[in-house]
């Protein structure tokens, strides 16, 4: 049967018509139970040993933009972002006074909403109460920002602090799509971003980009694509966007009908992965970008590229403690959430209570299923057992038929070309599936 090719990819819409996670774990936070899990999380905490990542959650942005599903709300109230920042250096106290000596702290992710949206005299304080009550080891230091409201003294506490990682959310560059999903920013906002990051000693920039929005066509997201590539983005993730008004209020300012079919989602996801990758990019899993000699693109040549909370990822702890409410942490054996009203955060910490309220154990399944789908995604190829190839190997024949993937020994091994079903392929693993559709289209 013919079937549409878009740049190097082929068209199979049915291989694409049931909406699937986006597999930042397995389990799914949509599998997370809504229980008290401080005793669990506290336990978990204090067996830790070794190395550890921090990711920490700043839920407030200047501007809401209307597309966005992140548990964020407004800065508009001075007095509430203190009291939350007063909160969440309780917590750093709590959860840092149960960990053991031995634990190292190696990686530090700022996001949010956008961290910046707390002033950077805040920011400093933030960083210290980590550095006065954690044992930190030389790390990483990475942040989330948005450029439209990135003043000065950003740079200087970036530059103070030592911060070698930024990601700007850019979205699209395109007024008439900027304006239709609620977040104008004219390029000059971005260019004096990215110079005064360089500035201030940061090393890898990362843009994040959009496909599928509102009044977005192809030739809009190249002009995007090549606008990134020729302000030096050292990475780019370039996501589809989610419209699901139903679960987002906020989305149901973007009209329905402006919004580009599946086909066009497609197309663009194809001519701006070969665009990129002309540009001198390298493909890292199946929406993220990186140049040569940057770190992510290393790690997804040497096979180390890991996949988290925050996307792709060369980071190597086998442990992210979430500080801030709703932020995640990820043990071996256990997913947890913190409380995401940040009223009720506060008052748990007070109380010196670990946040945790959400969550999920992993039990063996769990943990050899999510072994699979993190290495489909992250290096497009998996060991698989022959008691998991068995149950899984009839919803495989449509992949296997279309020649997206075959088997090496006891290897499956997705083809060139897979990239777009690549998330598709990983679900016929995940035995939480059941035709749930809260999720994301595939492309």
């Amino acid at each position: 049967m013919p079937h549409e090719r878009f740049a190097d990819w082929a068209y199979y819409p049915d291989l694409l018509a049931r909406p699937v996670p986006r597999y930042t774990s397995y389990p799914t936070a949509a599998e997370f139970v809504e229980e008290p899990f401080g005793e669990r999380q506290l336990a978990a905490t204090r067996a830790l040993r070794g190395d550890v990542s921090l990711y920490v959650h700043i839920p407030y942005c200047q501007d809401i933009c209307w597309y966005c599903g992140c548990n964020t709300g407004a800065a508009n109230r001075t007095n509430r972002l203190a009291a939350y920042l007063e909160a969440l250096t309780r917590e750093i106290e709590l959860v840092a006074g149960e960990v053991h000596p031995s634990v190292r702290v190696r990686r530090i992710a700022f996001g949010g909403g956008s961290p910046n949206a707390i002033s950077p005299t805040q920011f400093v304080r933030l960083v210290d109460a980590l550095v006065l009550r954690f044992r930190l080891v030389n790390p990483v230091v990475s942040i989330e920002l948005d450029p439209r409201s990135l003043d000065p003294g950003w740079f200087k506490a970036i530059q103070g602090i030592g911060v070698i990682k930024a990601s700007l959310g850019v979205q699209t560059l395109d007024p008439a799509v900027q304006a239709a999903i609620g977040r104008v920013q004219p390029r000059d906002h971005i260019e004096r971003a990215v110079d005064g990051l360089r500035k201030a000693g940061v090393g890898s920039i990362n843009f994040d980009l959009m496909y599928g929005l509102p009044g977005q066509d192809d030739a809009i997201l190249a002009d995007t694509l090549d606008q990134s590539a020729a302000m030096g983005a050292d990475r780019i993730a370039l996501f589809g966007y989610a419209h699901v008004p139903h679960l987002i209020p906020r989305q149901r300012r973007i009209a329905d009908d402006a919004l580009p079919d599946q086909r066009a989602r497609f197309r663009m996801a194809a001519e701006g992965h070969a665009r990129l990758v002309d540009a001198g990019y390298e493909a890292v899993g199946f929406d993220h970008f990186a140049l040569p000699g940057d770190d992510l693109a290393r790690a997804a040549l040497n096979g180390t590229l890991r996949r988290n909370f925050q996307g792709f990822t060369e980071d190597q702890a086998p442990v992210l403690l979430g500080l801030g409410a709703s932020s995640i942490s990820a043990f071996p054996d256990m997913f947890v959430q913190n409380e995401k009203n940040a009223g009720r955060y506060r008052m748990l910490v007070g109380a010196d209570h670990l946040p945790g309220r959400k969550g999920i154990a992993r039990t063996a399944d769990d943990r050899l299923r999510g072994a699979v789908i993190e290495d489909l995604l992250c290096r497009g190829r998996a060991r698989i057992e022959p008691d998991l190839l068995a149950q899984v190997r009839d919803r495989l024949e449509p992949f296997a038929g279309r020649g997206l993937l075959h088997r090496e020994g006891d290897d499956l091994v997705l083809a060139r070309g897979a990239t777009p079903y690549a998330r598709a392929i990983a679900a016929v693993f995940d035995a939480y599936r059941v035709g749930a559709r809260q999720f994301s289209s595939a492309v």
